[in-house]
């Protein structure tokens, strides 16, 4: 699994915010959603796409883990989007830049310590 040392992190060496912490708990926890991102976004390469929302590729993972899979539902949060399309770019470098990204907001907020 690819470490969030690795993905954009912001200047401060080894920052890892309680929310960027939070969403890599989840990731390891639950491998089959980045799986289905992975996959869906994928398909839409193929299909010829350019560019797209992780919040589209997340909603398609809603929809098929909650209205065409059996089983027990599992909560994807909003939160999660951003570092899910930034890893798919660091795990795929020939895709940079199919995702849009933003600075992510804990890395515009000062630090407390």
């Amino acid at each position: 699994m690819t470490s969030i040392d690795d993905i954009e992190l912001p200047s401060t060496p080894q920052a890892i915010t309680p929310a960027r912490q939070k969403w890599l708990d989840w990731h390891a926890a639950n491998p089959q959603v980045y799986e289905l991102f992975k996959h869906f976004t994928f398909e839409a390469i193929r299909k010829g796409h350019k560019r797209l929302s992780a919040w589209l590729v997340v909603n398609r993972i809603r929809w098929e883990t909650t209205v065409e899979t059996v089983g027990d539902d599992f909560k994807l949060s909003n939160n999660s989007i951003a570092y899910y399309a930034r890893l798919f770019m660091h795990d795929f470098p020939q895709h940079r830049g199919f995702f849009r990204t933003r600075p992510l907001r804990e890395d515009r907020m000062p630090r407390q310590t």
